[in-house]
């Protein structure tokens, strides 16, 4: 069965308490997200392979290690997962991005599939799946099931808030991908929204709610 990674630095749940509030505007709580998804991709990254490189000081040349970002993709689900992509990339700028557009049917809260698109050699490269919400967890599990038809070296899945429900319906459908979530909240409500929560992401992203 997969881990789940709860990132529980007090910087992050300071932040994350935050963007909880109702009347965080949409800039307060844009700029909190880029924050906090920075912070979020040092722990989602950690086991990073470094490869040496040598680099040449003022004094003298030496070997270091380095990060080869190329080989990382960061896949973004479609609309909300933009706001946690910026974030990591100020930390990965080298990285790779792939997106997946899927919206949620209203009556069957099943995921549908609008959009795909990946960079070349995906079998070469580590892939980190963003979306600010593991809620009922049919596009985290849809959105997965496409990437491997592509077969990556690695998929993880990083999140910024997920549910008893969200996670067991992941870690069934995908026992090989770890998650990374800066908390797991009470439970979904009858419309799939997690509570206690903090309402609709991409809403709140892109003020248009």
């Amino acid at each position: 069965m997969s881990t789940v990674h709860l990132i529980d630095h007090p910087l992050v749940q300071h932040k994350l308490t935050l963007m909880r509030r109702k009347d965080a505007s949409t800039n307060t709580f844009r700029r909190l997200l880029n924050e906090l998804a920075m912070l979020m991709a040092y722990e989602v990254t950690r086991d990073m392979p470094l490869q040496d490189v040598e680099v040449e000081t003022p004094l003298e040349t030496m070997t270091g290690k380095a990060i080869d970002g190329k080989k990382l993709v960061f896949v973004s689900i479609l609309r909300a997962g933009t706001g946690i992509l910026d974030g990591m990339l100020s930390i990965v700028p080298g990285a790779r991005v792939g997106h997946i557009g899927l919206y949620r049917d209203p009556k069957t809260l099943t995921a549908v599939e609008y959009y795909f698109k990946m960079p070349s050699e995906m079998h070469e490269r580590d892939v980190v799946v963003v979306d600010p919400m593991l809620a009922t967890g049919n596009s985290a599990i849809a959105a997965i099931d496409r990437l491997k038809e592509m077969s990556p070296k690695s998929i993880k899945f990083a999140c910024l808030l997920g549910c008893p429900e969200g996670v067991k319906a992941m870690q069934e459908a995908h026992p090989d991908v770890d998650i990374y979530t800066a908390a797991v909240d009470r439970e979904l409500n009858s419309h799939g929204y997690i509570l206690p929560g903090l309402g609709d992401a991409g809403d709140r992203i892109f003020g248009t709610k």
